[in-house]
């Protein structure tokens, strides 16, 4: 049942002026209204005010439908938010919060113009996402009553809003609107001024980077926003993320983000461009990184870049057996998925021990999926019958695909591969599931370069659906047909993508997690806040420093390194801190501290 308004608290900023009435200021306007508070809707063009009461009487409907509102409560809320066209309205505000588009000559305007409106007492508070709250508060006649109030689409779903307090800000402001932001049930972060702030901030050079690997044809739109939906367990992929921001909108953000950073990961990439000036914007044209049924529609509709509907590949060849070389979690999780699939499957060690080992811990996995009901004790024991543990890779000689899943080290992948040239047969497919290291230096030691390829499976394998297929310039055409062929088989989404450090997922995730460290390491936010941004501004099912810890920071290092040493990016260098942790030997929750301290088992 819905809360009675008459519960809900009311503070000091009774009165809110909501300047600029599109998506976000017309969602603003209905969050406070539905709180309690009298909202006062700006905006000089009649026909957007008329859109944001539209909008308003909707969703209350919407929510009297799902009995989160009463039929009175609804009134009470449509009645206290009144529309206008001229800015002398927000007179009595207590709080006037601009959402008006991202240019500073336009919010530089309305700025001056409150000016000469509002009360002296009256905090004026931006929505903007990348300019200079400093700058804006500068050309005011009150800067200390100036910040920034950072709320996210949709602002009344999404929880997080971020605080921007510039070095000319009261402090009283910034309790003032914090005490407010807690009052509308959203979750507030104090941040300084830098553009992009947090979530943002961390955001944009993500999906500026998700850009350019597109512009370079490194991978399909299609394949890049499925790997970070799948690898990551983000909501949304980046290109299709970037058509809902708006791809002139993204553009604006970066343009800011370089300006400041001067680093090269933030200046815009040239496709970011020419959508903008093609007026190719994203959903509310109909068209961007991909084409929409409509302006304005969420739905994607085919065009000439849509792959087809089980395109025709090289015919692939026979695979009844699989070798899997590891006696890890990797190597026993990937032997799990194979088995499942049907397949007969070799489980390979350095020993016979450390074989049947990693057969034992199959064994409870698949007992932990027939308690859950995910299979029945008859499926699981025919699934472990499929497993042949073995204490040499002299084992190998019959299977079709022999798959590493041995230490991210190419000195003992290359080992590994010039073993497995000699022992498999003529035709089996040799692949590696490294997540950073180059597929084509493990074809090199074999005579057989046409058959390697990469299965980069993600942890846990028989949890997470993606594996990224990674083709080296010599890979042959019917062994990628094989391996995609394969991976239907076995229930898992292959993506392809060119033999390059970190691939897709890697090359976009590592970059992100290291410019989150270095906000840390330049006193910008907390590890609790920005963990907080990303999971409630952005999404994510993890904060980035609860994510360094689980994969670990000296595997996060390694790959840093790799990314930097093949794209020679300065701004991908691992950030300092992340190098001392390292070293002091706090590698996350396997050594009880990383960026946070854990519990020993």
């Amino acid at each position: 049942m819905a809360t009675p308004q008459s519960d809900i608290p009311l503070s000091q900023l009774k009165t809110v002026a909501v300047v600029g009435l599109g998506t976000m200021g017309t969602g603003i306007a209905e969050v406070l209204a539905r709180a309690g508070r009298e909202v006062i809707g700006i905006d000089i063009s009649e026909a957007a005010t008329t859109q944001a009461v539209t909008a308003l009487e909707a969703s209350t409907a919407r929510a009297v439908r799902r009995e989160r509102l009463t039929e009175q409560e609804r009134g009470d809320v449509l009645s206290r938010f009144r529309t206008f066209t001229d800015l002398a309205a927000a007179a009595d505000a207590d709080l006037v919060i601009e959402v008006t588009p991202e240019s500073y000559d336009i919010k530089q305007q309305v700025f001056r113009a409150l000016d000469g409106i509002v009360r002296p007492e009256t905090i004026l508070a931006t929505g903007t996402n990348a300019l200079s709250v400093t700058r804006l508060a500068a050309d005011s006649a009150r800067p200390e009553r100036v910040l920034g109030l950072h709320f996210f689409n949709p602002a009344p779903a999404m929880r997080l809003v971020e605080v921007v307090s510039s070095v000319l800000t009261a402090p009283s402001a910034v309790a003032a609107v914090t005490d407010l932001a807690l009052e509308l049930g959203k979750e507030p972060v104090a941040v300084g001024d830098r553009p992009g702030f947090v979530a943002d901030g961390l955001l944009f050079g993500y999906l500026n980077q998700a850009a350019a690997m597109y512009e370079a044809k490194y991978a399909s739109r299609e394949d890049i926003d499925a790997a970070m939906k799948l690898g990551c367990g983000l909501p949304m992929g980046p290109l299709a993320l970037l058509d809902l921001i708006g791809v002139d909108t993204a553009r604006t953000v970066l343009e800011a983000m370089y300006a400041a950073s001067r680093d090269r990961l933030h200046a815009p990439a040239p496709i970011l461009k020419q959508l903008s000036e093609a007026g190719l914007t994203g959903r509310k044209s109909g068209r961007g990184f991909f084409t929409y049924e409509a302006p304005g529609s969420a739905t994607v509709v085919r065009d000439a870049l849509t792959p087809l509907e089980g395109a025709a590949l090289a015919p692939g060849r026979t695979v009844r057996s699989v070798g899997v070389a590891g006696s890890g979690t990797m190597a026993s999780g990937i032997a799990e998925v194979f088995a499942k699939g049907g397949y007969e499957v070799v489980l390979a060690a350095r020993s016979e021990e450390k074989a049947e080992a990693a057969k034992s811990r199959i064994a409870k996995s698949l007992s932990r999926s027939v308690d859950k009901g995910r299979m029945t004790a008859e499926a699981a024991a025919q699934t472990l019958d499929r497993i042949t543990p073995a204490g040499t890779y002299d084992a190998f000689a019959e299977v079709d695909l022999a798959l590493e899943a041995v230490a991210e080290e190419l000195e003992i992948k290359q080992q590994l591969f010039a073993t497995l040239d000699k022992v498999c047969k003529p035709g089996a497919i040799l692949a590696t599931t490294t997540s950073s290291l180059p597929v084509v230096a493990c074809a090199r030691v074999t005579s057989r370069p046409q058959d390697v390829i990469g299965m980069h499976f993600f942890n846990p394998a028989p949890a997470m659906k993606l594996v990224e297929v990674v083709r080296t310039v010599l890979t042959a055409d019917d062994a990628h047909s094989t391996v995609r062929e394969v991976c239907v088989k076995i229930k898992k989404h292959a993506v392809d993508c060119g033999d390059r450090a970190g691939f897709i997922v890697n090359a976009l995730l590592f970059p992100y997690l290291n410019n989150a460290i270095k906000m840390v390491q330049e006193h910008y936010a907390s590890l609790d806040d920005i963990d907080a941004a990303m999971k409630l501004g952005g999404g994510y099912p993890m904060g980035p420093f609860e994510l360094l810890d689980v994969v670990g920071l000296d595997v996060s290092l390694a790959i840093e390194k790799v990314l930097h040493r093949e794209f020679r990016d300065p701004g991908l260098a691992p950030a300092p801190l992340l190098e001392h942790l390292v070293a002091a030997g706090c590698l996350g929750r396997k050594t009880g501290r990383g960026f946070r301290e854990y519990a020993r088992r």
